[in-house]
């Protein structure tokens, strides 16, 4: 990636993204987390708790923020795992926006946008889904029963020319993007609908008082 500051120096972290509700953080989250940990050589993994989801309607059994970050902060324990609300923060609402405040925040970082391929087939309905595929890489994990729409979506068309391989995925930090690589791992069949169907009440059970988001230091309301 051209540009002062966010080469691919030795001094930079390389750090993931990956974007979601948390409602709640379960198994899944984390295994696919350390799976890609690992394919993408990252120093950390970033979960973006999100305040809400521009394409959807914020559900009934939407619990508070506070809480799904206290999911995901214990569903990341002894791990590599960063769970962060910086969105609310930052005050943006589109993946777009966030990316391109988080790139100017944090010059020491080198970024790299995590997407299962369920995403990757609507990401033509994300608002400036080409600006996101310009400012970082992104790492799209399959997903069974989407990586068929994956393929041949409509973003795919324009994203197609700039796919690598995943033999290439841990040197992605060379990559300028638009860069695109595609990652398989073992499903896991954990969801966090069948989670507050067993749990309806698991909020309850998290300490939420004081929670500090670990990025910036800010205090959760």
């Amino acid at each position: 990636m051209a540009g002062p500051g966010r080469g691919a120096g030795p001094a930079l972290k390389r750090t993931g993204l990956l974007g979601g509700s948390f409602n709640p953080a379960h198994r899944g989250h984390r295994r696919i987390s350390l799976a890609a940990i690992e394919a993408l050589a990252l120093d950390d993994l970033w979960w973006l708790v999100s305040p809400g989801n521009p394409l959807k309607e914020a559900a009934p059994d939407m619990a508070p923020l506070a809480a799904r970050l206290a999911s995901a902060r214990a569903m990341a324990r002894h791990s590599r795992i960063v769970p962060t609300a910086i969105e609310q923060e930052l005050g943006t609402r589109y993946t777009a926006e966030t990316l391109a405040k988080l790139v100017r925040r944090f010059p020491d970082r080198r970024f790299i946008w995590l997407m299962g391929a369920d995403n990757l087939a609507q990401l033509h309905r994300w608002r400036h889904w080409r600006r996101i595929a310009r400012t970082v890489s992104i790492a799209v994990i399959a997903r069974p029963g989407y990586d068929g729409a994956a393929r041949y979506a409509p973003a795919m068309g324009w994203l197609r020319r700039f796919v690598r391989r995943p033999g290439h995925a841990r040197h992605w930090t060379m990559w300028s993007p638009p860069a695109l690589v595609l990652l398989r791992f073992r499903p896991d069949p954990s969801s966090a609908t069948r989670v507050r169907a067993l749990e309806p009440d698991w909020p309850s059970s998290l300490a939420t008082m004081g929670l500090r988001d670990r990025v910036s230091r800010r205090l959760i309301p």
